[in-house]
């Protein structure tokens, strides 16, 4: 008879098929290999004349890229050590917008290294020391090895000349006219202290039927439709958000209504229809004249808006809804109701043009920029404005 051989504690709460490894040789060895493959495999990608790589996600989505973040953001990494590996390149993502590829590069050679002189039997803690130091040391360096530096307060030349080399990497031939879109977007929502630069603050609109020399800047917000009611155009308009339904309120229950004559037809909604009149008369004599509503719209809504000249334009997306409220400066409300002079917010230009045969909508403030609004460009874009 056969006796089971007791387990380390914790060990049996893994699934069936794990390895458990211990000690120099086994875990830390392992641990450097796996680093290193998922290191060698983008390696090949680095720099402008870096080769694509066809990906195949678990959706069964086709890729073909060289752009770091995209690739480890579509394959499937198992490994822990690995996995550390690729939040810290996702972190240099999300912090400067580039340079994933070199995280990941730098990181593998770093460990490949360090498994030399773990053979030879220095002390992991030793060889940590050893890449503090040296980090300290390559910091002080690097002060003394720059060759130019961008003037303060910054220019729109001088900053496109310092995008022009990172956007060649990734828009050889474009890097002139998106160096100066980019530049001329990033100063118009430059804050006083550079480094609080918002990417967030910079939005791409890709609308079909032209060109990139057609691109241009708008100080503002750029929505691919057209507005809900007749008011195609305002200016220097007040703006009130809301995020409820502009509709009647209804029930969640049914019911059955009995109704005997004409009169009592045309009495039935009578006072649904008076209430809603009230609410929008109240909006419009606090000087409101664009509504953007984040949900709903009724046509009895639509029909008073429309006769008090009020423009409306639905905006579904929460995200893009919030970034409206920075442009036009408003507080989003959760009621039907005029807005205080705190919540209300304010455009320049609200109207609605065609571009490439498609009719979009354009808020413009012309004081201050707000948000200025093709995948591999809206890459490039991103990653300079965050990376600068």
């Amino acid at each position: 008879m056969s006796l089971k051989m007791p387990q380390a504690n914790g060990l049996q709460l893994f699934k069936e098929g794990y390895k458990h490894l211990q000690g120099l040789e086994d875990a830390v060895l392992r641990n450097i290999q796996a680093v290193a493959e998922l290191s060698d495999l983008v390696r090949t990608s680095f720099g402008p004349n870096g080769r694509n790589k066809l990906l195949v996600n678990h959706l069964g989505r086709l890729f073909v890229t060289s752009d770091a973040a995209t690739i480890i953001r579509e394959i499937e990494v198992v490994h822990p050590a690995a996995k550390l590996l690729v939040m810290a390149s996702q972190a240099q993502e999300a912090e400067m917008g580039d340079g994933t590829n070199m995280v990941l590069i730098l990181a593998g050679e770093f460990l490949k290294k360090a498994e030399h002189l773990l053979v030879m039997g220095l002390h992991p803690s030793e060889i940590i020391k050893g890449y503090e130091l040296a980090s300290v040391k390559a910091l002080a360096e690097l002060e003394n090895l720059s060759t130019s530096s961008l003037p303060s307060p910054l220019t729109q030349a001088s900053l496109a000349a310092a995008l022009k080399p990172a956007i060649g990497s990734k828009q050889y031939g474009s890097e002139d006219i998106l160096a100066a879109l980019v530049a001329e977007a990033a100063l118009a929502v430059m804050p006083p202290n550079p480094k609080n630069f918002n990417v967030d603050n910079v939005r791409v609109v890709k609308i079909m039927g032209g060109s990139l020399q057609g691109s241009r800047v708008v100080r503002g917000m750029v929505f691919g439709r057209e507005p809900e009611g007749m008011i195609k155009k305002v200016q220097k308009a007040k703006v009130a958000v809301f995020t409820c339904g502009l509709d009647v309120a209804q029930t969640e229950t049914k019911g059955t209504v009995l109704i005997h004559n004409a009169d009592e037809m045309l009495n039935f909604t009578r006072g649904e229809e008076q209430h809603l009149e009230k609410i929008f008369q109240e909006i419009a004599d606090s000087g409101v004249r664009v509504i953007i509503a984040g949900s709903t719209v009724g046509e009895l809504t639509m029909h008073y808006l429309n006769r008090l000249n009020i423009a409306v334009l639905k905006v579904l997306s929460k995200f893009d809804l919030r970034r409206l409220c920075r442009v036009v400066n408003a507080t989003p409300l959760a009621r039907m109701g005029a807005p205080t002079a705190e919540e209300a917010g304010y455009v320049d230009v609200f109207e609605t043009t065609e571009i490439g045969g498609d009719r979009v909508t354009v808020l413009r403030q012309l004081g201050s920029g707000g948000d200025g609004r093709h995948h591999a460009r809206d890459r490039a874009r991103h990653q300079r404005l965050t990376g600068g």
